[in-house]
């Protein structure tokens, strides 16, 4: 750690102590920050400071008051999850050095991964949307015990708003709409939701829709590295169907990086008897094509990037998420279990990738069409000291595959090699698992865990003209397993200890089986049906202050060993390492379980009432990450820097003002996975330089129904560009929102 990023952790952890004369004279009725209700660590209510693992909760009112452009930027707002951005419309998911299909996405109970997300940088967080959600837990660390495959980093879990039963005999209906603007994008957002409510039945309607332009970068230098870099100088433009090269004459506006979506939620609910409801949740996303931004930027091979461009087209076509779920849930204090959930799922996805060369006719599609069933029952019992919780859940993924290549002057059709195989794709996931608290005395709780599946995967390749192996099918079957287990001391003057050890795993899916692909002339992957499923195992501790309710001070540290990784290497096929593909000799690639390596690290969240009107956030967070070899270590990949995050809010009658202040260190040169996923190429020759934005928020609640907001973010017009990224960070962005609420 550079000596910056040193001093601001010392003055992090030192705060309370300097603060605490302070913080004995805060007024009472301040905002109580205690105790709060966790819905997602073990799927039933529970207080926070009787759960070990790491629980981050955003609630409706830090949503709105965020201002946030998309569900991934909101996440990135809180300083404890990192995002990557391969393009604007993007978003990848770190948690504690774990990237993309090793965290789980999961919305209103449902499981949004599904079998062709991939190790690389997703964007699927952006498919949800912000402003129809009550609130978004994120858990950190091994959560496999409870959810299964992926949650190695750990989960995020999006909850969207619950439609209200009215209390009276009236019928209730409650309105709330906004439309926010904002400049560093020309940034149109507008949102409706509506509640609808009797006693018995319930509606919630939400519907929103964005619009964002071509993404402008900062043009100030960074403090911490004096040279611009990553200027958008040269573009493609077709004329007279021809590639041409022309120079942007606004090179800090980052050109074919602008795109739009629309989402739409739709919820009903049924209370049929005093304990028991029924709900009905439909949600749709889709988008417009969506620039692949750095991918664009990428220089001709041959030749200098001031030279030529390698594409004239590159871009995913609409995102696509369809979600159906219906809900049973049962409450009672008579039967052997006081609460059960029971849920039954379908999810439609569609993803596309087009990708034209510079100076080719060809435009390449390759059209991925995904459907998943799903099912839950998550029961809990609480008897004497003892909370028990069992549940069995499973997925059922299908996937077709197809590609075609289109001369853009002819109109001409022809065949393609597709991104997975172009017959049958399936996979199954189906497991138990087991859960339980015993609160032994007011002090000590302990709780334990244990997860045991199955899990099968198949696919078949159909049009075997591209690809001439002698086999067209491709099975995998895996029984599948995880523990925990944590002890809890909750003190009587507010200091809460914990210690835990968890292990998770994630299991192989079409993306990491079954591609068959050139992955650069003369180099081929092929499948791998001795693939084993990932694993980690973690060990962690925290300490936590809760004083007078008006400081919540959480610390934790970690250390994770990681099995089985996946990584892709020299195969042998039939006993050869090379075999002829398209009239080549290629060397065959697979991915195998191949690397061992470990992560440890801390993080430190401090929030403090400093008066009925005024309250201090600051966040730390550090990650290190190894690859462990047979002789000197190397870097794994996907492990952010240092980052560091302070707000401010005051609150003056109908006034609310705040500052923020972001901050992520050095990620140098000689840190970075050269082999992996970090794209040093997008990068300067030193690495990613450390940065530091200043954001600044304003609202006046004009009545009783309307409230303006407004703010700067960026406020200096920092060029800056987060680590493994493609594209640079918004530059100053002016922004005003107005807020209707009935």
């Amino acid at each position: 750690m550079s000596f910056l990023n040193k001093t601001a952790l010392i003055v992090t952890l030192l705060i309370p102590y300097l603060s605490n004369a302070q913080l004995k004279t805060v007024v009472k009725d301040t905002i109580s920050i205690l105790d709060e209700i966790t819905i997602t660590a073990n799927k039933f209510p529970e207080q926070k400071k009787y759960i070990a693992q790491q629980v981050l909760t955003l609630n409706s009112k830090y949503i709105s008051n965020a201002n946030a452009q998309n569900t991934a930027d909101l996440l990135a707002s809180i300083g404890n999850v990192f995002i990557q951005k391969s393009q604007l419309g993007g978003g990848s998911v770190t948690l504690r050095g774990f990237e993309a299909n090793r965290n789980l996405l999961v919305i209103d109970g449902v499981r949004m991964n599904n079998l062709i997300y991939r190790s690389g940088h997703l964007q699927n967080i952006i498919t949800s949307d912000q402003s129809s959600f009550e609130r978004i837990d994120v858990l950190f660390g091994p959560a496999s015990t409870i959810y299964g495959s992926d949650a190695l980093g750990g989960v995020i879990a999006m909850y969207t708003k619950k439609p209200l039963l009215s209390s009276s005999q009236k019928n209730q209906i409650e309105l709330n709409a906004f439309s926010r603007y904002g400049s560093v994008d020309n940034e149109i957002t507008a949102h409706v939701d509506v509640n609808a409510g009797n006693q018995k039945l319930a509606s919630f309607t939400s519907l929103s829709f964005s619009d964002f332009g071509d993404l402008k970068s900062g043009r100030n230098n960074n403090p911490f590295y004096k040279e611009g870099y990553a200027k958008r100088l040269y573009y493609v433009d077709r004329i007279n169907n021809k590639d041409s090269l022309m120079t942007n004459t606004k090179p800090y506006l980052q050109l074919f990086s602008g795109y739009h979506q629309y989402d739409i939620v739709q919820k009903f609910l049924l209370k049929s008897s005093a304990n028991k409801e029924h709900g009905l949740n439909l949600q749709f996303s889709n988008s417009s094509d969506v620039p692949r931004y750095d991918r664009l930027t990428n220089p001709a091979p041959t030749v200098s990037s001031a030279a030529g461009l390698k594409y004239a087209a590159w871009y995913y076509g609409p995102q696509t998420r369809l979600l159906a779920a219906y809900d049973f849930n049962l409450k009672s204090n008579s039967g052997f279990f006081q609460q059960i959930h029971y849920g039954v799922n379908y999810q439609h996805v569609v993803e596309s990738r087009h990708t034209r060369k510079f100076n080719s006719t060809a435009l390449q599609n390759r059209n991925e069409n995904v459907n998943i069933w799903g099912f839950n029952l998550d029961m809990n019992r609480k008897r004497n000291q003892h909370d028990i919780r069992v549940g069995i859940d499973a997925q059922y993924n299908t996937l077709q595959s197809t590609a075609d290549q289109l001369n853009i002057n002819t109109g001409e059709i022809s065949k393609l090699d597709t991104r997975y195989p172009d017959g049958k794709n399936n996979m199954l996931n189906l497991a138990a698992y087991f859960s339980h608290s015993w609160k032994k005395n007011k002090i000590i709780t302990f709780t334990d865990g244990i997860r045991a599946g199955f899990t099968s995967l198949h696919s078949t390749i159909a049009d075997t003209s591209f690809f001439h192996l002698p086999y067209n099918d491709i099975n995998q079957k895996n029984a599948v397993y995880s523990g925990n287990a944590a002890v809890i001391f909750n003190f009587k003057n507010g200091w809460k200890n914990s210690f835990q050890i968890s292990t998770g795993f994630r299991v192989p899916n079409i993306d990491d089986l079954s591609k068959i692909f050139e992955s650069a002339p003369g180099a081929i992957i092929v499948p791998n049906e001795q693939l084993k499923p990932e694993k980690t195992i973690t060990i962690e501790t925290s300490i936590s202050k809760y004083s007078n309710n008006k400081l919540n001070w959480e610390n934790n540290i970690y250390y994770t060993k990681f099995f089985d990784a996946i990584v892709t290497g020299p195969f042998n096929y039939n006993g050869k390492d090379t075999i002829n593909y398209d009239g080549t000799m290629s060397q065959v690639l697979a991915n195998q379980n191949q690397r061992k390596a470990f992560i440890y690290g801390f993080s430190s969240n401090l929030k403090m009432n400093l008066t009925r009107n005024f309250d201090l956030i600051i966040t730390a967070n550090y990650t290190h990450g190894e690859i462990v070899t047979d002789s000197v270590n190397s870097p794994l990949d996907h492990i952010p820097p240092f980052i560091m995050t302070l707000k401010t809010n005051y609150q003056y009658q109908k006034w609310g003002f705040g500052l923020n202040v972001n901050y992520n260190g050095w990620k140098r040169i000689s840190d970075y996975n050269l082999n992996g996923e970090d794209n040093e190429q997008y990068a300067t020759s030193a690495g990613m330089p450390a940065w530091l934005i200043v954001n600044f928020r304003t609202s006046y609640k004009l009545n009783n129904r309307l409230n303006i907001q407004a703010g700067v973010d960026n406020i200096f017009d920092t060029q800056y560009r987060t680590f493994a990224s493609g594209i640079d960070g918004a530059g100053r962005n002016i922004f005003v929102i107005l807020k209707y609420h009935k």
